[in-house]
């Protein structure tokens, strides 16, 4: 907390972040998948409802475990029971799409919500999409940047575009809408360890969306290069780029105390741990993780992820410290997005969410200093201000009885 007074020696850049959610949605097969749709569809409800700015919904097409496969038509739903919070496919998996029909499907929404949708680049995130589809996992990064030079072309530009790949053709293509935000909605570009992302963000001055900031083996490392590489990319196309588009991702399930918040936990971060140890931050030669499982308490596994720095399972306290964090490792960004993963029961997750609203995000949004100073004006005087308001009483009294 700090004073009118102190404002000045505060980074204004830090008291303007936004905050958001990402929600790809993680659900451990053995549940009823239409329920736990249905849920998401609430969560944002409640999202909205606390002032969150935005959230994020992915696209996966196996594994069980994320089971949004469309979403643009989960977004356009989501939009009919919300008001303010602004919706970003994210990230689409442009090898999986043609892009001019994604791009007419994004202006499509962008005009539907009336400027509240968003559009996330990345290259898919699972082999195994690749694969029922029959396609080279290694190319998936190249096909990426192939969508996104079409993409931003075909949104950005009346010019008709022809362009060939070998994956798709573009003959003076051109969409009949225009976007209903001017020039164009949000667009961002997934990063992770790569380069890619942050390249292709300077070189098309779209934001960029770091999936795994906090993961000690994939992106926290790379904070603090990243930025220069979307600048100096930037630099060279001739585009302008800004912190303020940079969203970093960070883990965390809060409660009044963390004893509180790792006994909540133990709804699905055992889950949490199965999924992850499929991805991509597997440390080569780690155990099995049931094997971990089998060896290694609940508390302590929380624990370890805290100490670490990956996610912060406890208290808001804790929160504000893992955005410091970030923001001193980074130098500066513009919207944190709590990751959701159903490590908690949807009335504990309700709960963490609210708390996170409460106690972390007005730290970080400028709003606490002027009823900081309003109320040190009033309590701090409440001497003299008790003494004039009793006097300004007794004198209408005197007046009155005589």
């Amino acid at each position: 907390m700090f004073s009118a007074l102190g404002e000045h020696s505060v980074d204004k850049r830090k008291m303007q972040m936004k905050f958001g959610a990402m929600m790809p949605p993680w659900h451990a097969p053995g549940q009823n998948p239409t329920r736990a749709l249905h849920h998401d569809l609430e969560l944002i409800q409640h999202l909205d409802r606390l002032g969150y700015d935005e959230v994020w919904i992915g696209e996966h097409h196996s594994g069980g475990y994320e089971i949004i496969g469309s979403p643009e038509v989960f977004i356009a739903t989501a939009a009919e029971r919300t008001q303010h919070i602004k919706l970003g496919a994210g990230v689409a998996s442009l090898p999986y799409h043609h892009p001019l029909i994604l791009a007419d499907r994004m202006v499509l929404l962008d005009h539907l919500t009336r400027g509240r949708a968003m559009l996330g680049m990345g290259p898919g995130s699972l082999v195994t999409d690749s694969r029922m589809m029959g396609m080279d996992y290694s190319q998936q990064r190249r096909r990426m940047e192939e969508g996104v030079a079409a993409i931003t072309h075909l949104l950005r530009n009346d010019e008709p575009l022809t362009m060939e790949t070998d994956w798709f053709r573009l003959e003076n293509a051109r969409l009949q809408l225009s976007p209903y935000t001017k020039p164009c909605f949000e667009l961002t570009v997934a990063a992770v360890r790569s380069p890619t992302g942050p390249r292709l963000a300077g070189q098309y001055g779209t934001g960029l969306l770091g999936v795994s900031a906090t993961d000690d083996l994939g992106g926290f490392d790379y904070l603090s290069d990243t930025w220069s590489v979307v600048e100096e990319s930037a630099a060279v196309s001739g585009q302008k780029v800004d912190r303020s588009s940079w969203r970093l991702v960070a883990p965390m399930h809060l409660a009044p105390t963390v004893d509180q918040a790792i006994e909540e936990m133990k709804y699905g971060y055992a889950n949490e741990l199965r999924f992850a140890s499929t991805g991509p931050f597997r440390a080569p030669g780690s155990k099995d993780i049931e094997e971990v499982l089998a060896t290694s308490d609940h508390e302590t596994l929380c624990r370890q992820a805290n100490d670490s720095g990956y996610a912060v399972y406890g208290t808001p306290e804790m929160a504000k410290a893992q955005i410091e964090r970030l923001w001193n490792k980074s130098g500066g960004f513009g919207t944190l997005c709590l990751l959701l993963t159903e490590v908690a029961d949807p009335a504990a997750t309700v709960r963490s969410l609210e708390l996170f609203a409460r106690e972390v995000m007005p730290e970080f949004q400028g709003s606490l200093h002027r009823p900081q100073a309003a109320w040190d004006d009033l309590y701090g005087d409440r001497d003299k201000v008790s003494s004039e308001f009793r006097g300004a009483q007794d004198k209408m009294i005197q007046q009155y009885r005589k």
